[in-house]
């Protein structure tokens, strides 16, 4: 297998501060946890860029979250039950839809 340091030569142009990376870390497993025992149920998710979705979570990890949209106009007129993957990291609020 390839190594994949850098070069010797390269110029780091960012690193993480340790705590940003200890709070996303605790926020990522919070989501994770919040997004298990959402599942099977309908959801309103809006993002931190503005983006709101409506669907059914199918699936989530700690990275990802999956949503039956069922919305076809986001892949195509068949698509009737589409699986849309969002990011963790970039929700801002899940509301629980009865």
């Amino acid at each position: 297998m390839p190594s994949r340091s850098a070069p010797a030569d390269s110029t780091q142009l960012y690193k993480a501060d340790s705590q940003w990376c200890d709070q996303m870390r605790k926020t990522r497993q919070k989501l994770a946890g919040i997004c298990g025992q959402c599942m099977n149920r309908r959801v309103r998710i809006e993002t931190i860029d503005g983006h709101s979705y409506e669907g059914v979570v199918v699936g989530a990890d700690n990275t990802y979250l999956h949503l039956m949209t069922g919305d076809a106009r986001f892949f195509g007129p068949y698509a009737s039950n589409a699986i849309l993957t969002l990011v963790l990291f970039e929700l801002l609020v899940i509301t629980l839809l009865i």
